[in-house]
């Protein structure tokens, strides 16, 4: 089984064949991706009608540039997988049509993925190399756009234990480094000067600490950051270094503790399950300091960490492949798919109640 996936859903440009091999273990044949950084650093974040010209002009050589790496042509693949949401429409139109295009000139199967379903399914792509990831587990998603702690049941079955109640910690991770006069992207710049940085220089809060509810919050801490900031500008090297330092133990302290909630729930939830797996997926998983925290909150739980290659944890294609194989392998392919509308708001859980931004296009998580 061969299937190509296309992923547009944000600043990415993204084309991948991922296969089964005989013995039925995934294998990525190829994963080509266009980054948009240079377009968008001189604004400190995506402007979305920037990002989806960009699509239109690289997306088609990015599909013949990852089957070329495949060695196949449209005539060995099986389905077309692309990201049909959530994300900026604009991408999501250019993506989503170009595989309709492709499925319907090829009479290939057309599979549109949850960008968020690609990042849960991620560790069973990568099980070969982090070890067997069976259903259900833990999911931790941090990303730009997400923060949120889902039980993953199967495919197609997601529980939404937690969520964040203002902002995601991507975003978090992105305002501090625009505050802080950081290049963009924001969180590996962050990352970079923390390493630099003394973090008990600063005491900033860890959101809902103590709370029983294991939901997130980081819209104070980013206003912290600012008030300190503010306070001793204008801001040296040491200064943005120890800051970073502080909002990244802050960071790590927040999740651990929050995390630790839902470990606990999944564990009287599942007494079977001698060995709990804890999934960390999206961009903010490429973190080391976050996935370490992360390493040592599953191990005071008796749980395993698994965390995907750090070129798998941002935005790629392989990862709406996969999960255009796993939706194949569990006969979830829709015959009238070629009439999917791009939805910039689909929750995981749709049966959730809304915590942010919930309006006539849904809820933003």
């Amino acid at each position: 089984m061969r299937v190509l996936g296309i992923e547009t859903s944000c600043d990415e440009t993204a084309a991948s064949v991922v296969a089964l091999d005989d013995a039925g273990m995934p294998e990525i044949l190829s994963n080509v991706v266009l980054s948009q950084i240079e377009e968008h650093a001189a604004f400190g974040g995506v402007v979305p009608e920037i990002a989806a010209r960009a699509h239109v002009e690289a997306l088609d050589g990015i599909v013949a540039a990852a089957l070329e790496e495949a060695k196949v042509g449209l005539a060995d693949i099986d389905a077309v997988a692309a990201t049909a949401g959530p994300g900026l429409i604009g991408g999501l139109i250019v993506g989503l049509m170009t595989a309709k295009a492709i499925a319907a000139a090829s009479q290939k199967p057309l599979l549109p993925i949850n960008h968020l379903e690609g990042h849960a399914l991620t560790a069973r792509l990568t099980a070969p190399m982090t070890g067997n990831v069976p259903f259900p587990y833990l999911l931790l998603l941090v990303s730009g756009g997400h923060t949120q702690m889902v039980l993953v049941r199967g495919i197609g079955s997601y529980e939404r234990w937690a969520t964040t109640i203002d902002d995601a910690l991507g975003e978090a991770f992105d305002k501090t480094a625009k505050l802080l006069g950081l290049p963009y992207p924001g969180g590996p710049s962050v990352e970079r000067a923390a390493a630099e940085g003394d973090a008990s220089r600063f005491s900033f809060p860890r959101p809902l600490k103590g709370e029983r509810r294991a939901d997130f919050s980081f819209s104070g801490l980013k206003t912290a950051v600012r008030q300190a900031a503010s306070a001793i500008a204008p801001l040296s090297d040491r200064d943005v270094a120890d800051i970073c330092a502080s909002f990244q133990l802050a960071v790590t302290e927040t999740l651990a503790e929050r995390v630790g909630r839902s470990l606990a729930r999944f564990r009287e939830a599942f007494p079977d399950i001698a060995q709990p797996v804890l999934v960390v997926a999206g961009g903010v998983a490429a973190n080391r300091a976050i996935r370490a925290a992360l390493d040592a909150t599953a191990a005071r739980h008796g749980a395993r960490l698994v965390a995907p290659p750090l070129k798998l944890c941002t935005d790629n294609a392989a990862m709406i492949a996969w999960a255009g194989i796993e939706r194949l392998r569990a006969g979830l392919c829709e015959d009238d798919a070629l009439d999917f509308a791009p939805r910039s708001r689909w929750p995981l859980d749709e049966e959730a109640a809304p915590m942010v931004g919930s309006g006539k296009r849904g809820a933003k998580a």
